[in-house]
């Protein structure tokens, strides 16, 4: 059994569909889901593995195969995550943008709603990010700082990466998914 899922039943390891079973083994194949399980996001994918199998791809490219640097990709989750005050999201990668490099008070600054002070390409992310979840649109002036330190190449990724989150964050708001034990909840007044 996997573990608690919010608001959907728990989906029996034991007795997966043939389309389960391939979504399953895909993403116990991942050195994170294996560490953890079917949590946040995998364990909802089970629900609809054909949708899972094509999350899971984009989501893969995203976070591994990406021309930008690990800290740019997880400054944008990060952004994404605390801007839908999605706990899971915000929680699992907040540590995962501090192995990356990101600094931890930054990090943080970022969770409370306060102004993170990123620098460099750091900065040009969360600019990025943050002006296309607030105004749905990105400034001319943002554009060319990011496009010039990213490309056109990388302008897809980070603007990708930021739309991609955005779904993990409405599945994960939607079916009410909990923490797991070892993480803290960065939005406890949210719902």
């Amino acid at each position: 059994m996997t573990r608690p899922t919010g608001r959907l039943p728990e989906v029996d390891t034991t007795a997966l569909t043939d389309e389960q079973q391939r979504l399953h083994e895909s993403l116990m194949s991942r050195p994170e889901v294996a560490a953890l399980g079917l949590v946040g996001p995998f364990g909802v994918w089970m629900h609809a593995p054909e949708l899972g199998l094509a999350m899971s791809r984009l989501g893969g490219h995203v976070r591994f195969t990406s021309s930008l640097a690990p800290n740019v990709t997880e400054v944008a989750i990060c952004t994404t995550g605390a801007f839908h005050h999605a706990k899971f999201e915000f929680a699992a990668h907040r540590g995962l943008a501090i192995r990356a490099g990101v600094d931890e008070a930054a990090v943080d600054r970022l969770g409370a709603g306060d102004d993170p002070g990123f620098e460099g390409d750091e900065a040009a992310a969360y600019a990025v990010a943050t002006e296309i979840l607030r105004d749905h649109r990105v400034s001319e002036a943002t554009y060319a700082d990011a496009e010039a330190r990213f490309g056109s190449r990388g302008m897809v990724e980070l603007l990708t990466t930021v739309g991609y989150y955005c779904l993990i964050s409405t599945l994960l708001n939607g079916f009410d998914i909990p923490l797991v034990e070892g993480m803290t909840d960065p939005f406890p007044d949210a719902p």
